[in-house]
């Protein structure tokens, strides 16, 4: 695959630093910015991902600093952002994805700061000439924010000769240069297949310049997200139902599939509607209390309890 990238025989033409030092207010420039609530944001949103956090934070400095130093005047080589994600599902790439959006408009390198999430269904036709008109449009509905494609890895099947997904590598990689200054793309999936991913498309590797790997959650994080959605919903674990969920994580942990803070959500959605088939069954009145409990007998009702193993339902 070819480098689409034109380049230039001589260096863009640059202003003049200022004849003498200007003071910048690093303060009231990191405040007036609003990224500092957007950062809030992401550390309330999100359990655990020290290092995830650490390294949006410098992203986000270096482009503040690169926006001052646009300002003032300083010779500054437009920071590369396009990004790469990866990780086990459940990780939180989208919800970093949203707010690295968020981010990106605060500081204008992007128009809306919006997201647009797209797979390769999204983008690859059946047939000759389906898949640009698609590719087409979700990069119309993407300008001004930000592009994140799930599993980007499946854009590429080399062993089927007739797969029409180059034609959308080729267009997105077309876009990610000549729009570049309207429009970021995040790829995101497993990070050894999008290793293999990068080697086989350079062109992408080139074009990408942040590459952030979202690792597993722990047991305690997962009770601790566990515990934030059942009190956002308004329910509440008693001591020995978030015992038995423990044991359910710690089962549910070492089962192929296990998609970490997309599981707990799942588990805690069918742990609701065992909970709701039970005060049913049970009739009478019930106090509030009763209707925001989960009991223990609403988490152990789960087959990986009985059987161990997982059944591909995340079960």
């Amino acid at each position: 695959m070819s480098d689409v990238r034109a380049v230039s025989a001589t260096p863009p033409a640059t202003s003049p630093a200022p004849a003498g030092p200007v003071a910048v207010d690093l303060s009231a420039a990191y405040h007036g910015s609003n990224i500092e609530h957007v950062l809030e944001e992401l550390e309330g949103e999100l359990v655990g991902l020290a290092p995830v956090k650490r390294r949006i934070r410098e992203i986000a400095a270096l482009l503040l600093i690169a926006r001052l130093r646009e300002e003032q005047g300083l010779t500054t080589e437009k920071p590369t952002l396009h990004m790469s994600f990866t990780g086990r599902p459940g990780t939180g790439k989208t919800t970093v994805a949203l707010q690295m959006a968020k981010i990106l408009q605060q500081l204008g390198y992007v128009r809306k700061g919006h997201l647009v999430v797209a797979t390769r269904d999204d983008l690859v036709g059946q047939y000759v000439g389906h898949t640009a008109p698609k590719t087409k449009e979700v990069i119309k509905r993407a300008m001004g924010g930000v592009l994140f494609i799930d599993e980007a890895y499946y854009l590429y099947r080399p062993e089927n000769e007739r797969d029409y997904g180059q034609e959308a590598i080729e267009m997105l990689l077309q876009s990610m240069e000549n729009q570049r200054d309207d429009l970021v793309v995040i790829l995101a999936g497993y990070k050894e297949r999008m290793d293999t991913f990068f080697q086989s498309n350079p062109g992408f590797h080139s074009r990408v310049g942040h590459h952030i790997d979202f690792p597993d959650y722990s047991l305690d994080e997962l009770m601790a997200i566990a515990d934030l959605m059942v009190r956002r919903q308004h329910y509440a674990f008693d001591q020995p139902s978030r015992a038995a969920f423990g044991e359910y994580v710690a089962l549910r942990m070492r089962q192929p599939h296990f998609a970490n803070a997309r599981s707990v959500r799942n588990a805690l959605d069918r742990i609701k509607l065992r909970q709701a088939n039970r005060l049913i069954a049970r009739g009478g009145i019930v106090s509030r209390e009763d209707l925001a409990r989960i009991d223990a007998a609403d988490v152990r009702a789960s087959r990986v309890f009985a059987t161990g193993t997982d059944d591909t339902t995340d079960e």
